[in-house]
This record gives C-alpha cells, structure tokens and sequence, in this order.
C-alpha cells in the first residue's frame, strides 16, 4: 500500500518513489478493478495513486475512491480530455518517477515493480512500458510502435502485422521474440508509460492541443528529441481491456475521426502542414480502395446473416473516408 508517512524532517519527494496517475471518464467499473489490481499486486516501494476524474456524467467515481481512502481523487468541472487531466494529475503528484496508467488496464503480478526496477537501472531511459495483453493474455500488437509515417499507416492491418510481425515497417518483432529481453523501442502507448519525474518537466509533458489520441505519441516524439530513449519490458505484463482485438468491438464512428485528427495534428506539429496534407491524401487513397475491396465480401457477409470482421472494416474506412475528405464535422453532428 502507499507508503504516505515520511520521518521528520524528510522531502516528502525524496521518499515517495512512484506517483500512479489514473484519468477516469465514466470508467468507474474498469477503475475499481484497476485499482484493485495494483494494491494486490505492488509492494516494496512507496507509491500514490491519484485519479483524475474527467467530469464523468455518470458521477459515479466517489464511491470507488471511497473503498479506496489512500487514493487521491482531483475532480475536474470539465473535460479536459487525456492529455490535459494527465498533466493535471502529475501537478498533484509528489513521486520520483511516474506512471500513467489507463483506467481500463489490470496489473498481472508485480509488473510496476518491474518497471520500476528496470527505469531505476537504465540511465537514457525516457519513458519505459511493459506488454499489453487481451484479457486471454494474447498479446496486443499496440504495446510497441515505430514513430508514424505515411508509409507504416497506410499499411496498418492487423492481419499483416501478425503475419509478418519482424517486418520493419511496424517494429513489433520484439513482441514476437524468445527469449523476450528489455528492448529499445520508438513509441510506448500511454495505456501504460512510466517515466522520471525529471523527464516529465524537462520534455514539458503531454502537449495539451490534443484532446484524445496521438498526445502519447508525440511525448515519445519529444522524449526522442531530448536524446533519451524509450524502453519496452516484456515481463511487466498489463491486461489492456480497451485494447481488445477490434474484430470484438462494434466501430466506433466519433472515436476514428477524433484518431486520425489526431494524427494529422501530430504531422502538422512535427513534421509540418505539407507532409499532413500528403497523409490525409494517402488516407483517402486507402480507404477508398479498400472500400471497392470491402463491398462484394459486406454481400456475402450479409448473405451469411451472422457479425463480420468485414463489417466492422468497412465502417471505420468509411469513417475514415469522411474525415479524409473533410466531412468529418458534419457526420459527428448527425449522430
């Protein structure tokens, strides 16, 4: 548990190793069982949690908090979206290092201590990040990524990165690897990021012009910058709930435009309005081809009367084709 009391006398900050930053938005179900996860699962260390609610409409965060008395709840009176609540929650933090860590994740064994260990042993480590798993522990091919590029999103598919995981254009091979090592990677998700307190302030934190998507990535980007490096841990093993294969989730519409905004944002911010430009483009090549692809196999699918990972392809291209082709305001107002 939270190790609060200091002696006399003593930084506060000097003795709290690890502060656990939490972002909640009508979460409360995912949250209890996170929550319940890293106080069955850490020891050895002094740790806080904060959760930083979201302004949840369902209101429902004070009762898990409330079965939970060492949590440090910080209630925003808005939405302030991922990056911002995160930069809030560290504001409030006092720990040596910190972990940001989504509310729909489940620590398996002592996998922060893990982290930890390993952030406290590499010295240019940047951010650090452990293995991402559904809940039947298949890996998730998300817990590593290369820096996004036209080339690697246009040939985004789940499928082709589980057939040809070493293939460079992904740089998920070490997830694939016996025997798994710490490994340098290029992006850790912010499902699940630990970094140093130091860090954190130095690079400025989560950039705050995202609201949701790509703000994860661009602290790996600027963490690259500052000459430091991002660290995957294979043994810290993190059930990732929302990360769950999409071929078992129905598509959502406003979540895909608000991803790809945040994508051409994070090209306009390091790499500049042409080479966004150029990627919006690519992305309306992309889906209007696979649509063309899609439309024969949704007869069939539909012929069959029974759920298609065809489907669920065609709704988010669609989705896609919306945002690529600047109608994206408009279908978010429809719904």
């Amino acid at each position: 548990m939270a190790g609060n009391s200091t002696k006399s006398g003593l930084d506060v900050r000097a003795t709290m190793d690890l502060s656990i930053i939490i972002v909640n938005w009508n979460s409360e179900d995912y949250l209890r069982q996170c929550l319940a996860g890293i106080y069955e699962n850490t020891a050895g260390m002094a740790f806080e949690i904060l959760v930083v609610d979201n302004a949840s409409p369902a209101g429902k965060v004070d009762a898990v908090c409330c079965d939970y008395p060492a949590v440090k709840l910080v209630k925003s009176a808005e939405n302030l979206g991922f990056a911002r609540a995160n930069n809030l929650g560290f504001r409030h933090s006092i720990g040596e290092y910190v972990l940001f860590l989504n509310p729909d994740t489940k620590v398996v064994g002592n996998a922060i201590n893990r982290l930890l260990h390993q952030a406290r042993e590499l010295r240019d480590m940047g951010i650090i990040g452990g293995k991402l798993v559904d809940p039947d522990m298949a890996v998730q091919t998300t817990s590593i990524q290369k820096f996004p590029t036209i080339l690697n999103q246009m040939a985004d598919i789940e499928y082709l990165r589980r057939r040809f995981p070493h293939c460079r254009l992904w740089g998920i091979g070490p997830l694939f690897t016996r025997p798994e090592a710490v490994t340098r990677v290029e992006v850790i998700p912010g499902a699940c990021m630990l970094l140093r307190r130091d860090v954190f302030v130095r690079v400025g934190g989560f950039s705050e012009n995202y609201f949701m998507y790509a703000e994860d990535i661009d602290l790996n980007w600027k963490v690259a910058r500052a000459r430091l490096a991002s660290y995957y841990v294979p043994e810290a093993i993190i059930v990732h709930y929302g990360g769950t294969s999409s071929r078992q989730q129905k598509v959502n519409e406003w979540a895909t435009i608000m991803k790809y905004r945040a994508m051409r944002q994070y090209y306009v911010r390091n790499h500049g309005p042409l080479y966004a430009g150029t990627y919006q483009l690519a992305m309306a090549s992309m889906a209007g081809l696979r649509l063309v692809v899609f439309v024969p196999l949704l007869g069939i699918a539909r012929l069959r009367h029974r759920p298609s990972p065809v489907r669920q392809a065609f709704a988010k291209w669609i989705a896609v084709l919306k945002w690529a082709l600047g109608l994206d305001d408009w279908a978010l107002q429809a719904r």
